[in-house]
Formats: structure tokens, C-alpha cells, sequence
């Protein structure tokens, strides 16, 4: 039995992957012959992804030491190498960004496109030729997405990857954030940033929060025994603001870094920009990624 799923979507232009738990939606715009080149290069890249990341599992699930041998684990590695000295962090944390950086690198690398991009999961690497732009939807709360802004990416802003994280999604978060948004030079920096903004946007030991052990609810999960959050109950607004002021700092040390360009932080209806977000107008009329 095949494990590695491919199909078109009903559009008819975007392509989607699927192998385990990594899930791809994918568009490419350019000369019809070569978006069919750059599909079946990525088609054929993403076949070993899986298998590769498996392989060295026990290396990446740990805090970030040597280097792996992987093409996607040493970007996991580059990206969240620099960020071990703010705070906890292994190469996992960058996973789904430096897939989606590794696929599209495979499709630009086959044939010459106008656009493209790889969404994995809300993780999104993008290629823009010169002359370009993607306009991008933001949401406040992955689990009920509903537009609260946009963000206009052209080729000549050098942002190339988007990452969301947050205790809604579906990774483990040690924060409270219902949402963190970063845009970065890479896919797998976004990734990376987003997911410690998020885990920084925090109400240590409080009440209305409820946290386990990463372990109890996935035994080989990198975080180990360190508490992920489950649930936020009623934070009070001075909470709210306390916890988003946390992660704000520590996204505002990132940008002064150069390691992200932008961030947006949710938490219980109220957010915080800071970086180079431009707060566009709502509108369904936004071309979606996925």
C-alpha cells in the first residue's frame, strides 16, 4: 500500500501532498510546461521527506546540538540554532517551516515560475520573481479563522515565509497566545519564531489556565515534561494585556536580531503588531493559500 498521497485539487492548479503527518497544499503560476515540471520535482522530492526526517527523530527531538545530515533537519537546525540562547528550544520547533522551504526549493531549483508557494499546515514558503506580490489573510484564532487584517508580500520586501503558533493550532505551545504570526526571510526562521512569541505570551501558574505535561499526551514529544496549555478560561484585561506585553517584548528582541520582519500576537480578542504589517483592510476578496 502507497503511504504518500498526490492529487490535484478541484481548482484544477493547486496540488496537494500528503505523507503521514505532514499535509501540503501547493500552487505555482508561470508557463504551463514548467509549473508541470516544478509539480512533478516536488512530487518527487517529497516522496524521501518523510522517511529522511524519520530517521533522525532522536537528534531533532533534542535541545540543539549537532549537526543532523538531513537536507530538511539541518535547515530545522540552522533555524533554531541561533534562538537556543533566548530560551528552550529543539530543531523541531522549525519542522513544518523547513519542509515547506525544502519542497519549494525543489520545484524553483526544476523550472522558471511567476509565483509559488508550499503551505504546510499554516506554514508557508514563498517564491515571488521579480515584480510580484502575494496578498496574505491574517487570523486571530486558527481553530474559527475569520480575516482581521492583511498583508501585502511583494519581492521586494525579502519575506519568503510565514508561520503561525499558538496553543489553538496543532502543535503543543507553552504560552497562551491564541495566535502568533511571524513573517521571515525563510519559512523554517518563521516557524522557529513564531513558535517562541507564542510560548512567551504567558500567565505563568495561572489559575485559569490548564496545563499538562507534553509527555502524558504524546510520550516522545521534545518538550518532555514541560507543561503545554489545554485550555485559557476568562482572563481579566489587564491579563490579557500583561501576557501580550511578554511575547511583544520578546518578538521586539527577534526584530531588533534581523531574524523576523513582522509579528502579529493574539490573545482573547486583542492583538499586537509590530515589524513591517501593513494593516490592510479586510476583505474576502483575499487570495487564499489554502
Amino acid at each position: 500500500m502507497t503511504r504518500m498521497q498526490a492529487r490535484m485539487l478541484p481548482d484544477g492548479r493547486r496540488l496537494h501532498l500528503n505523507d503521514g503527518p505532514i499535509d501540503l497544499i501547493i500552487g505555482a503560476e508561470g508557463d504551463a510546461e514548467e509549473v508541470g515540471r516544478a509539480y512533478a520535482a516536488v512530487h518527487a522530492r517529497f516522496a524521501t521527506a518523510l522517511d529522511e526526517l524519520c530517521a533522525e527523530l532522536p537528534l531533532l527531538r533534542m535541545p540543539v546540538g549537532g549537526e543532523p545530515q538531513g537536507a530538511v533537519a539541518r535547515c530545522m537546525w540552522r533555524a533554531t540554532g541561533p534562538l537556543a540562547r533566548h530560551a528552550f528550544i529543539t530543531p523541531m520547533a522549525a519542522v513544518a517551516g523547513s519542509v515547506a522551504e525544502e519542497m519549494l526549493a525543489a520545484m524553483v531549483a526544476a523550472a522558471p515560475l511567476a509565483r509559488a508557494f508550499v503551505n504546510n499546515g499554516g506554514d508557508i514558503a514563498l517564491h515571488l520573481a521579480p515584480g510580484q506580490h502575494y496578498d496574505i489573510g491574517l487570523v486571530d484564532r486558527p481553530d474559527r479563522p475569520s480575516l482581521f487584517s492583511t498583508a501585502r508580500i511583494s519581492a521586494d520586501d525579502h519575506v519568503r515565509g510565514i508561520a503561525t503558533s499558538g496553543w489553538r493550532g496543532r502543535s503543543f505551545s507553552l504560552g497562551i497566545a491564541d495566535a502568533v504570526t511571524v513573517l521571515a526571510e525563510r519559512a523554517s526562521l518563521a516557524d522557529a519564531a513564531a513558535t517562541l512569541i507564542a510560548n512567551a505570551v504567558n500567565l505563568p501558574a495561572h489559575p485559569a489556565v490548564t496545563r499538562v505535561p507534553a509527555v502524558d499526551l504524546q510520550p516522545d514529544s521534545d518538550l518532555g515534561q514541560r507543561p503545554v496549555t489545554r485550555a485559557v478560561g476568562n482572563l481579566h484585561g489587564n491579563e490579557i494585556g500583561t501576557a501580550l506585553d511578554a511575547g511583544v517584548a520578546f518578538a521586539n528582541v527577534l526584530l531588533d536580531e534581523g531574524r523576523i520582519t513582522a509579528a502579529a500576537l493574539h490573545l482573547a480578542g486583542e492583538t499586537r503588531t509590530l515589524g513591517r504589517f501593513d494593516a490592510g483592510r479586510q476583505s474576502q476578496e483575499i487570495p487564499r493559500l489554502r
